[in-house]
């Protein structure tokens, strides 16, 4: 797994479990998901720092 798959990873897991083929819809739907997992990630992170 290189880093590419790794930073799709979160979009790629949830389009598999909603039974999405990721290649299907040119990525749309996991680049929402990734963008989601990663805007989380990072305010958690910034509330975390900011204490």
């Amino acid at each position: 797994m290189n880093l590419i798959e790794l930073l799709l990873l979160p979009g790629t897991l949830m389009c598999r479990y909603l039974d999405v083929d990721p290649k299907k819809d040119q990525g749309l739907l996991r680049s929402m998901f990734n963008m989601l997992f990663y805007l989380g990630a990072s305010a958690i992170i910034l509330m975390i720092t900011r204490v």
